[in-house]
């Protein structure tokens, strides 16, 4: 450090004065050289005088001009190699040979003719060990300074315990250079710590541009999300890349590096605080029971597999189509028991679609569960839209086929994960999620008539979920991280939006408040402008949102227009009567549904329309059993959609 500190200086001066000093260097070696050949011929320490001075004069008239003409001083010393070595060779020995000749071959009076010998000698040494010293010296220092020049200036949010001890987990990091603190306390803006100097947040915006701050570290733990909310919108504007803590005991044991620094969570782009789930509501209906959950590999299944193997099933049966989805929820589940030393709850994978009665009956009689989750769906609605039929047959008729089995296995809860677009339909993917809902419904009146003990069915209602499969989040930031454009469909398209470990948790929850039949509604808080949501991520990535009223901005927002049967506004109610339940995030619905008598049979009728792909009968039929479903647009199967082309081109 201390080599740096003076080295720093040395490599900003002019290129002029630098070969000046190089040439000062040479001249006082040779001085010095000469100085010594007569020590060593002498055999003791001795002051020139007299004659003696005549060969430094004459190595100085020599040596100097020889070394300029043969360019000595054009090399840069922090980079001489090899070939800058053989030209100082190749210029002492020149040197050397007028040296000798002068003052060995030919001699002069009061010069011992050794001196003429060991001076060339002593001065190649002398010269060649300066250029290497030179090289180390400033060569290394060179680098360094380039390696700090180049690392990414960062300021630490936060000048509290969690910030020190990032910025002194960062202090030898290669990559990140700590610049200083933002902290909204008044008392210690202006301050030092650590060397480091403490900032008002207010400033950020011209100290980023001033000093070339890249990044922002948030290191606020202590902070609720509103709290982190009202920072990062403060931020936003300053064009840095804003950068979350790793979690403490990472800062403890010194693990902190650039990796361990996260992206923004998803969290943190709501703006409001989860409610810590009732622990006696989430173990109700799990612990030490059989658990089943369908759709197991997907976005939702598997946090709530997550979040049943938290709760200590005495088995956790997963039931998933897709080999792969099923093989890696697996694997991670079974690495999250062995590292919870729950060894005992078993993890039981099966292959299976739940539109195969005989293979759901086989399942259930042989484990007996207790407790089904229902997550297995088509949601993405423009694919449902492209391919109806397989939407609805495994929407609804696989929700009915898996609450049937269920029923007749004894199953004592059964909950079915809904959506918020089965409230006033327009497109298919909806339509058949309240068509779902309605199967439910009418299975658990039927059963409460009868009188006899049936399974409590339930389903629970709510919003997209930040960073599932097919989330705008994951999309957005790797549209930023390409360098845009961002793309969305309608300037003033809502959601409603949620994280999924929350969803979850809170789906459990519900389930377990069922008394038969009941239809959840998650609060989603308030809905969000997904052009907003672009906005921030965009600007809190460390760019600005390229526009009419920034036409010089970094990342486009391209408006694509709305895709099929998607809506600009999404609801969680179709009535406006929601009654609330002992939890503040859950609300109950009331909503109208059809009996099982006469609904059986429409179902029945839709499977008969779907065995012949008639999409257009299909989705009418739909209009008529789904209150509120207004379908836009034309049909857009893509399969009638081939034949509607094909008699036109063959004509061709």
């Amino acid at each position: 450090m201390l080599a740096e500190k003076y080295a720093a200086p040395f490599l900003a001066l002019p290129r002029f004065i630098k070969r000046l000093l190089a040439l000062g260097v040479d001249a006082s070696l040779c001085v010095i050289t000469v100085w010594l050949a007569y020590c060593f011929r002498l055999d003791g320490w001795v002051a020139l005088s007299g004659i003696e001075w005549l060969p430094v004069a004459v190595s100085l008239m020599l040596a100097l001009p020889i070394f300029i003409v043969m360019g000595l001083y054009r090399a840069i010393f922090r980079y001489a190699g090899w070939s800058a070595f053989i030209t100082v060779l190749k210029a002492v020995a020149i040197y050397g040979l007028l040296f000798v000749a002068l003052f060995t071959a030919v001699s002069v009076p009061g010069v011992p003719r050794t001196v003429g010998l060991l001076q060339p000698l002593l001065l190649l040494i002398a010269i060649g060990l300066s250029r290497l010293l030179t090289r180390y010296w400033l060569g290394d220092a060179y680098h360094r300074l380039l390696r700090r020049n180049s690392m990414s200036k960062v300021l630490i949010y936060g000048a509290g315990n969690a910030g020190r001890q990032l910025a002194g987990a960062l202090a030898n990091s290669l990559e990140l250079k700590v610049a200083g603190y933002l902290d909204d306390d008044e008392r210690l803006q202006g301050s030092i710590m650590g060397g480091l100097p403490i900032y008002d947040p207010r400033d950020l915006a011209g100290i980023a541009e001033a000093f070339g701050i890249s990044d922002v570290l948030l290191a606020i733990p202590s902070a609720d999300r509103r709290r982190r909310n009202a920072i990062l919108e403060s931020i936003r504007k300053a064009k840095v890349n804003v950068r979350t803590l790793p979690d403490l005991t990472a800062i403890a044991t010194g693990r902190v590096a650039v990796s361990t620094l996260r992206e923004l969570d998803i969290e943190d782009l709501l703006g409001r605080n989860a409610v810590e789930p009732e622990r006696d509501l989430l173990e109700r209906n799990i612990r030490g029971r059989v658990v089943m959950v369908t759709g197991a590999g997907g976005s939702i299944g598997s946090e709530l597999c997550r979040q049943i193997l938290k709760c200590g099933p005495s088995t956790l049966l997963l039931v998933e189509q897709s080999e792969f989805a099923l093989y890696e929820i697996l694997s991670e589940l079974t690495k999250l028991r062995d590292h919870a030393g729950a060894s005992d709850i078993q993890i039981i994978p099966f292959i299976a679609t739940v539109r195969d009665a005989q293979r759901l009956r086989h399942i259930m009689a042989s484990w007996r569960p207790e407790t089904i989750y229902h997550a297995a769906a088509y949601k993405h609605v423009p694919l449902v839209e492209y391919n109806p039929a397989e939407g609805i047959r495994n929407n609804v008729l696989g929700t009915l086929t898996a609450a049937t089995v269920a029923r007749e296995a004894g199953v004592k809860n059964f909950v079915l994960i809904s959506t918020d677009k089965a409230v006033r339909p327009t497109n298919i993917m909806g339509a058949s999620k309240r068509l779902a809902e309605m199967v439910l419904q009418a299975l658990a009146a039927q059963g409460a008539a009868s009188g006899e003990p049936a399974t409590n069915f339930s389903m629970v209602r709510f919003g997209n979920v930040l960073g599932s499969s097919g989330s705008v989040v994951p999309l957005f930031r790797q549209q930023v991280r390409d360098g845009g454009p961002v793309t969305l469909t309608h300037p003033d398209i809502t959601r409603y939006f949620m994280t999924i470990p929350e969803a979850s948790q809170l789906v459990i929850q519900a389930g377990a408040m069922s008394q038969g039949g009941d239809l959840f509604i998650l609060d989603m808080g308030q809905p969000v402008k997904i052009i907003d949501l672009a906005r921030r991520i965009i600007e809190l990535s460390g760019y600005s949102v390229r526009d009419d009223d920034n036409p010089d901005g970094d990342i486009e927002l391209a408006v694509m227009g709305l895709r099929p049967g998607e809506k600009l506004y999404e609801e969680l109610l179709i009535g406006d009567n929601p009654m609330p339940t002992q939890h503040p995030r859950i609300m109950k619905a009331r909503e109208d549904f059809l009996p099982w008598p006469e609904l059986e049979a429409k179902l029945a009728e839709l499977d008969e329309i779907l065995d012949r792909n008639d999409i257009v009968e299909a989705r009418a039929f739909l209009q008529t059993l789904v209150s509120g479903y207004k379908p836009t647009g034309e049909v857009v199967d893509l399969i009638n959609a081939e034949r509607a082309s094909a008699p036109s081109e063959h004509a061709a």
